[in-house]
């Protein structure tokens, strides 16, 4: 065999190298960016470098699989509904303490399902992101309208708390497996998120007193202070029988 010819192989073999590495690197960067959806561009956006922000995603993964992490029990995840059921009553009072009882519920539940809290905020989103990559996103936002205080308008506590109950819906819902990088599951949470958008608003009526909006919490419809429900039917009544008040305004 002559050089030209060792040459010739010596050149295939590095060119069939240097393709297999560069497609062992796509397929990783489209598996990532599969799974994680928009958190893989807002990591590869925060670190400006695509290739640092991929070894981070991978880092998580590999972080996540050291956990033990469980399903609630029935018993649990009940108890847990209806701590949201009551933060998001209590919203319309006092909008501040309940985007911080928020935010220590979604703790709570990450420290019984088995995540680590201990660490700052920033690990603790990483590590849900790997099981809820869409959702985490709704963690972070509601994150930095609690941390502003009185400089958040009531429409965007609003909009904080519906971020807060979107993770809690998934937590609570979640199965142990890694179902929140579905399609359906992402849609199901946009949906969810678009129906609560006018979450607990104040209303003043005629006497000067407050009431709230009829909301959709985690585990059904919130009743209203008459115990009426939001179309004026009595829930007691199987016929839908509206209130004979109600009727009357209707007349």
């Amino acid at each position: 065999m002559n050089t030209t010819a060792i040459i010739v192989i010596v050149l295939v073999v590095l060119v069939a190298v240097i393709l297999g590495v560069v497609l062992a690197r796509r397929r990783r960067s489209a598996a990532l960016q599969q799974h994680f959806g928009p958190e893989y561009e807002r990591s590869v956006s925060a670190s400006g470098d695509r290739r640092a922000a991929e070894a981070e995603l991978a880092e998580r993964r590999q972080r996540r699989e050291e956990f033990d992490v469980r399903d609630l029990r029935p018993e649990e995840r009940d108890r847990f509904r209806s701590s949201w059921n009551e933060i998001q009553r209590d919203f319309v009072d006092d909008p501040r303490r309940s985007l911080q009882a928020a935010d220590l519920l979604v703790v709570e539940v990450m420290r019984t399902r088995g995540y680590p809290v201990d660490d700052d905020f920033d690990r603790r989103a990483d590590d849900l992101s790997v099981d809820h990559p869409r959702v985490v996103q709704h963690y972070r936002e509601a994150r930095r309208v609690r941390d502003s205080g009185d400089e958040a308008d009531t429409e965007r506590q609003r909009s904080a708390v519906t971020s807060y109950r979107s993770l809690v819906d998934a937590l609570l819902g979640d199965d142990g497996g890694r179902t929140d990088d579905r399609t359906d599951r992402d849609r199901t949470d946009r949906d969810r998120t678009d129906r609560t958008s006018s979450l607990a608003t104040d209303t003043t009526d005629a006497g000067g007193r407050h009431a709230a909006r009829d909301t959709e919490p985690v585990g059904g419809e919130v009743p209203r202070g008459d115990g009426r429900r939001g179309d004026g039917r009595n829930p007691a009544d199987p016929n839908g029988t509206q209130d004979p008040r109600t009727e009357e305004r209707t007349r």
